[in-house]
């Protein structure tokens, strides 16, 4: 069965509303990403580092009870976990603090094995900071070699744009390592001072990869890929709890989608159909409408198990 790694930071969310702590659960961009996946069935195992302590033993144990292979978690004996503090405004959109020392962050894990065809998630500040940058990028180098999909979530936040320049080379080899890339329209306000989706592409993108998918809270989510292929995707209006994982979770039902298909490495290389796309890109809006329907970063329980007999359903036609 084919696998969804994933790679990125863990933090315990604490989320506010009226300046009031209403809820808290462990986080991380591409964790939230792998536990929608591991609940709908997919095969994961995530990378990253934990600090020991409670909030440490959490997260591990919050990966495990959700299916997803969790030994190349390091953790650290000397070290806190981070956190998060989400602000929600009226319209459920966050505003964030983060809480981390990452001149100290260190990164040293077992290598889970990939195969080819496996999918590899990265992204967020974890896929650029300079302490670590030497093992993810081995670690990407080596799954590209295996015949991994390598999808990259740019996800910049604004906390780190007096760094942009000292980034920029860690982001292009990102872009050029990478078969499909996904970044938001404050993503590229932040790093490029650019807010139109096809420039962004055309000046950015497409040198290195023709698949691009540009996102922008809930105006249409934009698609370009190859020979040529432009196409927009409305987003339905719906009342949202909150849009903390929305991204999130679009990365995880785009993921869950290509599975879906049985979309390869060679297919993507070779150029897919705009009805493959829509089919993907449906999943992808499917589950990040689904998770701004609570304050959870991940879709639910019940959610994951339609989505894991639509899977096996999948694989027993195979």
């Amino acid at each position: 069965m084919r696998k969804i790694i994933g790679i990125g930071e863990t933090v315990l969310d604490i989320i506010f509303r009226d300046e009031q702590p209403i809820h808290a659960v462990p986080g991380g961009s591409t964790f939230n990403a792998i536990i929608s996946l591991s609940r709908s069935g997919v095969s994961t195992s995530f990378i990253s580092e934990t600090g020991n302590d409670r909030v440490g033993r959490m997260i591990i144990k919050f990966l495990k009870d959700n299916g997803c292979e969790a030994a190349s978690v390091s953790v650290y004996p000397d070290s806190k976990s981070p956190l998060s503090l989400a602000f929600l405004n009226d319209q459920n959109d966050a505003d964030y603090i983060f809480y981390k020392d990452h001149p100290h962050d260190r990164l040293d894990f077992t290598l889970p094995e990939i195969n080819k065809d496996d999918i590899v998630l990265f992204g967020s500040y974890y896929a650029v900071n300079p302490v670590i940058r030497p093992q993810v990028k081995a670690f990407l180098d080596y799954a590209h070699e295996r015949g991994a999909i390598l999808y990259y979530d740019v996800n910049f936040r604004a906390s780190h744009q007096y760094e942009v320049m000292r980034l920029t080379p860690n982001l292009l080899e990102n872009f050029e390592l990478s078969d499909i890339v996904r970044g938001s329209a404050e993503d590229f306000e932040i790093l490029l001072k650019k807010n139109d989706a096809e420039q962004v592409y055309r000046s950015q993108i497409m040198f290195y990869t023709k698949k691009f998918i540009y996102t922008n809270a809930a105006n249409p989510i934009q698609l370009f890929a190859d020979n040529g292929l432009k196409k927009q995707y409305p987003i339905d209006k719906m009342e949202t709890v909150s849009t903390i994982g929305a991204g999130d979770n679009f990365n995880a039902g785009f993921l869950y989608g290509m599975l879906l298909s049985g979309i390869t490495r060679n297919q993507l290389t070779e150029g897919l159909s705009e009805q493959q796309w829509d089919s993907i890109v449906e999943q992808g809006i499917r589950f990040s409408a689904e998770v701004c329907r609570s304050l959870f970063n991940y879709v639910s329980p019940e959610f994951g198990t339609a989505r894991k007999e639509e899977l096996k359903q999948y694989i027993n036609q195979e």
